[in-house]
């Protein structure tokens, strides 16, 4: 339903300054120019005056609702909104019904779902045959990642469209409009302008919503807020971060790809942004060993114990002290010479145990402790590494019924340097023996 300030398409005095300054046309809209501008996709839906069935997947505050909006509008649509948060299998009814009936009689409906993630599966599922049929032109909104919240059949009939966050030219026009709306200036510094738009962190309506807390601020203060104060008024915001969903995936990807690519002060920055944002220290913790045996391995063994040793300090001092072990580690593996040979090579070890999973091991190195086992031909001919005279017998260790592989391949980094010149002179010694049983 609309009251007469929404029909008439006046705000009330009252009204929120976001909701004042909610776009009235397309053009208006911000930071979404890949999707709105010239050529872009739902541009081109508008302008051929037929919207097809979408879902607007973005950050809070990137305007899903008002684009929503505008498009029902601009196409001569009906707009009718649910939320999921708030709405059951009864509202759902009753609004494909209300599509039906304008369908009947020739209006098409645009039907905006809010937080569709939160409707289950079989919710979604209802949802099909009103798509199908053209009763409703689709359009939901979410913050999460549809491929994991949604069901693959509704994502299967609507085209799926990434809404960015705002950066700081689009959080800037924002600013300029609601001081043209209000007849007044923010009454802030340059320095703690560029502060409150970075406070914002790419959310429109929390950047108006700020903007008109400081607008009330500016008839009795005759000086600019600076940095400090800004912050004393302001209370800093909660960092976009839900350690269940998309979000904590990305941030972790984006730690474990830092050291990865040896870079200590971006793995740092994602460190703190992970542990700003609420997450568990002991699940970095665990990532990081992770990463010392994934990326580094042999090419710097210390980082295992380093890593280790992080856990175990940050177990035994706790938060906040602790922390900074888990950030001395990660530096220390960022720096790391790095070799995923030891993790390929299990991997490739893995692989071909399951292929000869039933071969037995060669007999001169199976245990022989009764003298059937001994008759057998267990243990003959096994040669004692240590009594040969460079330590190294060159027996052949692969069952008889398999050709030697090479699985560890050392890439000569760091202390794999050595590791790898050792490797090629035993393996030019074995092939210069023949030792029973060797390959």
């Amino acid at each position: 339903m609309t009251d007469l300030f929404e029909a008439s398409g006046i705000h009330p005095p009252d009204a929120p300054l976001a909701d004042r300054l909610r776009p009235a046309t397309l053009d208006e809209v911000v930071g979404q120019d890949h999707l709105l501008g010239e050529g872009g996709p739902i541009r081109r839906m508008v302008d051929a005056g037929r919207l097809g069935s979408m879902i607007l997947w973005g950050p809070p505050g990137t305007g899903k609702t008002t684009i929503a909006r505008l498009l029902a509008a601009a196409a001569g649509y009906q707009f009718q909104q649910i939320s999921a948060v708030f709405s059951g299998v009864a509202d759902l009814k009753k609004a494909f019904e209300a599509a039906r009936m304008r369908r009947a009689a020739g209006q098409s409906t645009l039907l905006f779902v809010d937080e569709i993630h939160r409707f289950n599966r079989a919710q979604q599922d209802g949802f099909l045959p009103f798509v199908e049929e053209g009763v409703i032109t689709l359009v939901g909104a979410t913050t999460e990642n549809p491929s994991f919240e949604l069901n693959g059949a509704l994502l299967s009939r609507s085209q799926v469209y990434v809404l960015k966050r705002l950066d700081d030219a689009a959080l800037d026009q924002l600013l300029i409009r609601a001081e043209a709306q209000e007849g007044k200036t923010l009454p802030l510094t340059t320095e703690a302008r560029q502060a409150l738009t970075a406070l914002a962190d790419g959310d429109g309506r929390y950047l108006l919503t700020m903007s008109e807390v400081l607008f009330d601020l500016a008839d009795t203060r005759p000086e600019p807020l600076d940095v400090q104060t800004l912050a004393g008024i302001l209370q800093k915001r909660a960092p976009a971060y839900d350690k269940s969903r998309e979000e904590h995936y990305n941030l972790i990807s984006a730690l474990h790809k830092s050291v990865r690519g040896s870079d200590p002060d971006a793995a740092l920055y994602w460190l703190a942004r992970m542990l700003n944002g609420g997450e568990d220290p002991l699940y970095l913790a665990r990532r990081i060993v992770r990463m010392a045996v994934e990326d580094i391995g042999e090419a710097d063994p210390l980082s295992l114990l380093v890593a280790n040793a992080a856990r175990d300090t940050y177990d035994f001092l706790g938060s906040p002290e602790g922390e900074l072990a888990l950030a001395q580690a990660v530096v220390h593996l960022a720096t790391a010479p790095k070799s995923v040979g030891v993790y390929e090579a299990f991997k490739a070890a893995k692989k071909a145990a399951a292929e000869t999973g039933s071969l037995m091991p060669p007999a001169h190195i199976r245990n022989a402790p009764t003298q059937l086992m001994k008759s057998l031909g267990y243990g003959k001919g096994y040669a004692y590494d240590p009594d040969t005279p460079e330590g190294f017998s060159g027996a052949n260790f692969f069952p008889d019924e398999m050709e030697r592989r090479t699985f560890y391949r050392p890439k000569g980094e760091g202390h794999e340097e050595k590791v790898k010149a050792r490797l090629e002179r035993w393996a030019a010694m074995r092939a210069a023996r023949a030792w029973p049983g060797a390959g």
